[in-house]
């Protein structure tokens, strides 16, 4: 495996100069966070949901995140149109598989999604990579309250299942890609107290893959970027609130050096 520690911290001002386009089809709840999380990175969000319209605007843009969070069937139709017109032009795909497993509904709008695109980072929490992976997992709302008995396994299962990088989100983040396995620290425990920073990690993965590495560094960047804006906001927040304000603040001001000085990858 290259060096990736190596690789991180240049992406950062590549994303910054380049400031990429990122098609979000992500869910009502989180739009704004979503939004919010890639302006302060530096990219450029546009939200366009309507199926009349997704594959126009994806072709305009530089990478798709499909979020499952609040899902209907015109909602759905879109994901795949625009899923399809990103896989013809080469434009990178990540799926965020809110919910899954939550509903029969959701079951089939994941399998249809797996199995018609192809996905190059798919990020969840526990139990949504556990349920994807054939592995078992808790919901309780949106939250993973359990997740297989064997975590590591799962991340890479679906990795082979799908070609795709794999990121679980939970008491330590979890990152597969074939035979390469990582794992990365905490960030803050008042990152599981905002909805939407999952929603928001998954836009910032998105960004960077934008910025032309290859699907492992990308989804790795994003990780470390967001982890570190996280903790360090949490350091001087006093609740939900002033945290979620913190963290843009952070990933607005984020800079290579700070990347340099937190890399926490294990293999």
């Amino acid at each position: 495996m290259k060096d990736i520690t190596a690789i991180i911290p240049n992406l950062l001002d590549q994303i910054r100069t380049r400031r990429p386009v990122v098609h979000a089809i992500t869910n009502w709840v989180t739009g704004g966070d979503v939004a919010n999380a890639l302006q302060a990175l530096g990219a450029r969000p546009v939200l366009a949901v309507s199926s009349e319209e997704a594959a126009e605007i994806t072709a305009q843009a530089d990478a798709l995140l499909l979020n499952l969070g609040t899902p209907d069937p015109d909602r759905i139709e879109a994901m795949l149109r625009s899923g399809r017109r990103a896989n013809e032009l080469g434009k990178p795909v990540v799926f965020d598989p809110v919910g899954a497993g939550a509903s029969i509904f959701r079951e089939e709008a994941c399998r249809r999604i797996l199995a018609e695109l192809r996905i190059m980072v798919i990020r969840g929490n526990r139990a949504e990579i556990g349920f994807l992976a054939g592995r078992g997992g808790q919901l309780r709302g949106i939250d993973a309250v359990a997740g297989p008995e064997d975590m590591a396994e799962a991340v890479q299962v679906l990795s082979r299942q799908t070609g795709a990088v794999i990121v679980a989100s939970g008491e330590k983040d979890l990152l597969a890609y074939g035979d390469i396995f990582l794992t990365w620290g905490n960030g803050h425990p008042l990152m599981t107290r905002v909805t939407g920073t999952g929603c928001m990690l998954s836009a910032v993965i998105a960004a960077f893959t934008a910025a032309g590495e290859d699907p492992l560094t990308a989804a790795a960047t994003g990780l470390t970027c967001f982890k570190l804006a996280g903790r360090v906001a949490g350091r001087h927040a006093n609740g939900p609130g002033t945290f979620k304000a913190g963290l843009l603040d952070r990933l607005y001001t984020l800079t290579p050096e700070d990347l340099r000085g937190s890399l926490e990858l294990e293999s």
